[in-house]
Protein backbone atom coordinates (compact mmCIF):
# COMPACT_ATOMS: atom_id res chain seq x y z
CA UNK A 1 0.00 0.00 0.00
CA UNK A 2 1.33 3.35 -0.87
CA UNK A 3 2.59 5.64 1.79
CA UNK A 4 -0.17 8.98 1.65
CA UNK A 5 1.47 10.58 4.46
CA UNK A 6 4.04 12.28 2.65
CA UNK A 7 4.96 15.82 3.77
CA UNK A 8 4.60 18.53 0.81
CA UNK A 9 6.01 21.48 0.96
CA UNK A 10 3.86 25.16 -0.36
CA UNK A 11 4.89 26.76 -4.05
CA UNK A 12 5.94 30.33 -2.74
CA UNK A 13 5.87 32.63 -5.65
CA UNK A 14 8.22 36.01 -4.77
CA UNK A 15 5.95 38.96 -5.09
CA UNK A 16 6.44 42.84 -5.87
CA UNK A 17 7.13 44.55 -3.18
CA UNK A 18 6.01 42.70 -0.25
CA UNK A 19 2.31 42.12 -1.16
CA UNK A 20 1.19 38.46 -0.84
CA UNK A 21 -1.30 39.09 -3.51
CA UNK A 22 1.15 40.31 -6.30
CA UNK A 23 0.73 43.42 -7.00
CA UNK A 24 2.88 46.45 -6.07
CA UNK A 25 1.98 49.96 -4.72
CA UNK A 26 3.27 51.21 -8.21
CA UNK A 27 0.83 48.85 -10.03
CA UNK A 28 -1.75 49.56 -8.16
CA UNK A 29 -1.49 53.23 -8.37
CA UNK A 30 -1.00 53.12 -12.04
CA UNK A 31 -4.69 50.92 -13.05
CA UNK A 32 -6.43 53.38 -10.65
CA UNK A 33 -5.68 55.88 -11.71
CA UNK A 34 -7.17 55.13 -14.69
CA UNK A 35 -10.75 55.16 -13.47
CA UNK A 36 -11.89 59.01 -13.30
CA UNK A 37 -13.24 60.29 -10.32
CA UNK A 38 -15.86 63.02 -8.95
CA UNK A 39 -14.21 65.10 -6.73
CA UNK A 40 -15.41 66.82 -3.08
CA UNK A 41 -14.56 68.43 -0.64
CA UNK A 42 -15.48 66.82 2.75
CA UNK A 43 -15.77 69.36 6.31
CA UNK A 44 -16.80 69.20 9.75
CA UNK A 45 -16.27 71.56 12.61
CA UNK A 46 -14.46 70.53 15.87
CA UNK A 47 -16.49 70.43 18.50
CA UNK A 48 -15.97 73.03 21.23
CA UNK A 49 -12.73 72.78 22.92
CA UNK A 50 -14.98 72.95 26.55
CA UNK A 51 -18.18 71.93 25.67
CA UNK A 52 -19.26 72.67 29.22
CA UNK A 53 -18.08 76.26 29.05
CA UNK A 54 -19.80 78.40 27.27
CA UNK A 55 -16.87 81.16 26.72
CA UNK A 56 -14.81 78.45 25.44
CA UNK A 57 -13.20 78.80 21.68
CA UNK A 58 -15.34 76.98 19.52
CA UNK A 59 -13.22 74.26 17.41
CA UNK A 60 -11.74 74.68 14.17
CA UNK A 61 -13.41 73.71 10.52
CA UNK A 62 -11.79 71.31 9.00
CA UNK A 63 -11.69 70.32 5.20
CA UNK A 64 -10.38 67.53 2.94
CA UNK A 65 -10.71 66.76 -0.69
CA UNK A 66 -11.50 63.14 -1.69
CA UNK A 67 -11.68 61.46 -4.79
CA UNK A 68 -13.10 58.10 -2.95
CA UNK A 69 -17.05 59.14 -2.49
CA UNK A 70 -19.96 57.84 -3.50
CA UNK A 71 -23.70 56.70 -3.13
CA UNK A 72 -24.15 53.49 -1.21
CA UNK A 73 -27.91 53.29 -0.33
CA UNK A 74 -31.15 55.41 -1.52
CA UNK A 75 -33.21 53.59 1.37
CA UNK A 76 -32.29 55.15 3.65
CA UNK A 77 -29.91 57.39 1.98
CA UNK A 78 -26.34 56.29 2.59
CA UNK A 79 -23.09 57.73 1.03
CA UNK A 80 -19.74 56.48 1.68
CA UNK A 81 -15.95 58.65 2.35
CA UNK A 82 -12.46 56.64 2.37
CA UNK A 83 -10.17 58.64 4.60
CA UNK A 84 -6.36 57.50 4.91
CA UNK A 85 -6.32 55.93 9.01
CA UNK A 86 -4.90 58.22 11.19
CA UNK A 87 -5.60 61.22 9.12
CA UNK A 88 -6.85 64.94 10.64
CA UNK A 89 -10.46 64.07 9.12
CA UNK A 90 -10.25 60.55 9.89
CA UNK A 91 -9.46 61.04 13.29
CA UNK A 92 -11.98 64.38 13.72
CA UNK A 93 -14.59 62.00 11.85
CA UNK A 94 -14.22 59.53 15.06
CA UNK A 95 -15.18 62.25 17.45
CA UNK A 96 -17.37 64.27 15.53
CA UNK A 97 -19.98 62.35 13.93
CA UNK A 98 -21.64 65.02 11.78
CA UNK A 99 -20.05 66.41 8.71
CA UNK A 100 -20.33 68.06 4.97
CA UNK A 101 -19.87 67.14 1.30
CA UNK A 102 -19.61 69.55 -1.54
CA UNK A 103 -19.29 68.65 -4.62
CA UNK A 104 -16.80 70.94 -6.79
CA UNK A 105 -17.47 72.10 -9.80
CA UNK A 106 -14.42 72.38 -12.91
CA UNK A 107 -14.11 75.78 -11.54
CA UNK A 108 -13.05 74.64 -8.31
CA UNK A 109 -9.87 73.05 -8.80
CA UNK A 110 -8.03 75.90 -6.71
CA UNK A 111 -9.97 74.56 -4.04
CA UNK A 112 -9.17 70.86 -4.48
CA UNK A 113 -5.65 71.60 -4.72
CA UNK A 114 -5.44 73.79 -1.51
CA UNK A 115 -7.09 71.22 0.70
CA UNK A 116 -4.96 68.07 -0.64
CA UNK A 117 -1.80 69.83 0.08
CA UNK A 118 0.62 68.08 1.98
CA UNK A 119 1.76 70.03 4.75
CA UNK A 120 -0.54 72.70 4.51
CA UNK A 121 -1.22 75.78 6.20
CA UNK A 122 -3.53 75.63 8.97
CA UNK A 123 -7.12 75.04 8.19
CA UNK A 124 -8.59 78.21 9.55
CA UNK A 125 -6.43 79.65 6.53
CA UNK A 126 -7.75 77.62 4.28
CA UNK A 127 -10.78 78.49 4.29
CA UNK A 128 -10.30 82.01 4.97
CA UNK A 129 -11.13 83.50 1.29
CA UNK A 130 -13.56 80.66 0.03
CA UNK A 131 -17.03 81.37 0.29
CA UNK A 132 -19.60 78.90 2.11
CA UNK A 133 -22.64 78.49 4.88
CA UNK A 134 -23.01 76.50 7.42
CA UNK A 135 -25.09 73.47 7.25
CA UNK A 136 -27.99 73.62 9.19
CA UNK A 137 -27.92 69.92 10.69
CA UNK A 138 -23.96 69.76 10.81
CA UNK A 139 -22.43 73.00 11.47
CA UNK A 140 -20.20 72.28 8.81
CA UNK A 141 -19.10 74.00 5.83
CA UNK A 142 -20.71 73.79 2.77
CA UNK A 143 -18.89 75.93 -0.21
CA UNK A 144 -20.52 78.31 -2.35
CA UNK A 145 -20.98 77.70 -5.63
CA UNK A 146 -20.72 73.73 -5.52
CA UNK A 147 -22.24 71.58 -7.93
CA UNK A 148 -24.03 69.75 -5.16
CA UNK A 149 -24.01 69.98 -0.98
CA UNK A 150 -24.94 67.05 1.16
CA UNK A 151 -24.68 67.02 5.28
CA UNK A 152 -24.09 63.68 6.78
CA UNK A 153 -24.09 61.78 10.44
CA UNK A 154 -22.09 58.95 10.44
CA UNK A 155 -24.04 55.22 10.93
CA UNK A 156 -20.71 53.38 10.74
CA UNK A 157 -17.04 53.23 10.34
CA UNK A 158 -15.06 50.05 8.49
CA UNK A 159 -11.39 49.68 8.81
CA UNK A 160 -10.14 48.22 5.47
CA UNK A 161 -6.45 48.19 4.84
CA UNK A 162 -5.13 51.58 5.86
CA UNK A 163 -8.33 53.62 5.25
CA UNK A 164 -10.97 53.84 6.90
CA UNK A 165 -14.47 53.67 5.47
CA UNK A 166 -16.84 56.33 6.53
CA UNK A 167 -20.46 55.46 6.11
CA UNK A 168 -23.04 58.36 6.23
CA UNK A 169 -26.92 59.11 6.65
CA UNK A 170 -27.31 61.96 4.75
CA UNK A 171 -29.70 64.41 6.38
CA UNK A 172 -29.71 67.09 3.47
CA UNK A 173 -29.16 67.52 0.09
CA UNK A 174 -29.05 70.37 -1.76
CA UNK A 175 -28.03 71.34 -5.59
CA UNK A 176 -27.63 75.25 -5.20
CA UNK A 177 -26.08 75.32 -9.08
CA UNK A 178 -26.40 73.70 -11.83
CA UNK A 179 -23.95 76.23 -14.07
CA UNK A 180 -20.54 73.75 -14.66
CA UNK A 181 -19.36 70.53 -14.79
CA UNK A 182 -18.05 68.50 -12.27
CA UNK A 183 -14.25 68.81 -11.31
CA UNK A 184 -13.02 65.23 -12.17
CA UNK A 185 -9.52 63.60 -11.09
CA UNK A 186 -7.70 60.69 -14.05
CA UNK A 187 -4.59 59.90 -14.07
CA UNK A 188 -2.74 61.84 -11.15
CA UNK A 189 -4.67 65.07 -12.13
CA UNK A 190 -7.66 67.72 -11.82
CA UNK A 191 -9.80 67.75 -15.28
CA UNK A 192 -13.13 68.90 -16.98
CA UNK A 193 -15.00 66.71 -19.01
CA UNK A 194 -15.35 67.27 -22.79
Amino acid sequence: MPNTSLATSPITVPSPAGHAEGVSNDEFRAAMSRLAAGVVLVTAQEPPLDPDDPSAPAGEDVGMTATAFLSVSLDPPLVLVSLRTGARMDDLLEEQPLWGVSVLSESQRHIAGRFAMKGRISDRLLFEDIPYVRGKATGAPLVGGALATLECRTEQRVIAGDHTLVIGRVLTADVPSADGGPLTYFRGRYRQLG
